[in-house]
């Protein structure tokens, strides 16, 4: 399974309690879909479940039964509103007028913070994918409408992103390069479990590009290294994000900070970073600590 293909069967799992934040959520969907207009509605996709919850969506809050087309190569499925009528009662659903010369965000919409979010999270499931960090950062999502586009672009400088806008094949491509962006805007969407195994994985890759510049270090003690300290860190910079250091006791946050700084230490190196040092055992005790207050975090 691709990274992209994780981070959406992670998004339609979503449970929103709110009806409001179920509605934004196929908006989402539907603004950034195939076709989205008075006349028609096409939505497709290549993942079956996120066809199934655009369609147990249109039941649940318009009550609209649709059937989906499978393509002859069995790779893509859409759902195809051709009944004037009905397009034209789900276009008036979200507070679009058949008069509009052009589609934008309709921000009547979002009745909650959590609404935006989730509409978001209908939106990278329209359009939206995002490479495995393993071989690259890169998010995007592709529009085919230039002020639909900068109606996301806004939406995203609401929420403190700045994406990258380029043209590719007719199409605005809206995008993110640096982890650090695509990171917050996983976590935004929802999906906070691919966020974090982002996060392993640059943590993974910066360790080992640490110790490759370490001329004189055994392979052997460089993969050592790595596993050791891949958890550790993951579960810092999960505690930060959630919670912030200033939330642990002095031990603690001073620990979280040096393994910060020194993701290339093994722990006799780290305990004598300390004033005075620590032993070895207690550099231990203090980072399984932080483990388990990261893993009860979930």
């Amino acid at each position: 399974m691709s990274f992209s293909s994780q981070v959406k069967n992670e998004l339609v799992k979503i449970e929103y309690d709110k009806r409001c934040c179920k509605k934004s959520l196929l908006y989402g969907m539907a603004l950034f879909s195939k076709c989205f207009s008075a006349r028609r509605m096409t939505f497709q996709s290549e993942n079956e479940n996120i066809i199934i919850l655009y369609k147990k969506l249109l039941k649940e809050l318009c009550n609209i039964d649709c059937d989906v087309t499978v393509s002859p190569s069995g790779r893509s499925f859409t759902v195809d509103i051709k009944d004037k009528s009905t397009a034209a009662r789900l276009f008036s659903y979200f507070a679009h007028s058949e008069h509009e010369t052009s589609l934008k965000i309709n921000l009547s919409n979002f009745d909650c913070q959590e609404c935006q979010n989730a509409f978001l999270a209908g939106v990278f499931l329209s359009c939206g994918t995002v490479s495995s960090p393993e071989k690259d950062y890169h998010l995007e999502f592709s529009v085919a409408f230039l002020n639909l586009t900068k109606s996301l672009m806004t939406l995203f400088a609401e929420s403190e992103l700045s994406p990258k806008l380029v043209q590719r094949k007719g199409y605005h491509i809206i995008y993110f390069k640096d982890s650090e962006s695509i990171e917050d805007c996983l976590y935004i969407m929802g999906a906070s479990s691919a966020m974090f195994d982002m996060m392993n994985i640059k943590i993974v890759k910066e360790i080992r590009n640490a110790a490759n510049r370490k001329a004189n270090c055994e392979t052997a003690n460089i993969e050592k290294t790595v596993n050791a300290a891949s958890p550790q860190i993951a579960a810092i910079m999960k505690i930060q994000k959630k919670k912030g250091l200033d939330s642990l006791p002095p031990n603690l946050r001073e620990m979280a900070e040096i393994r910060l700084e020194n993701p290339d230490l093994s722990l006799s190196e780290l305990a004598l970073i300390f004033n005075p040092p620590i032993s070895r055992s207690g550099a231990n005790h203090r980072l399984q600590r932080l483990i388990k207050i990261a893993d009860e975090l979930d």
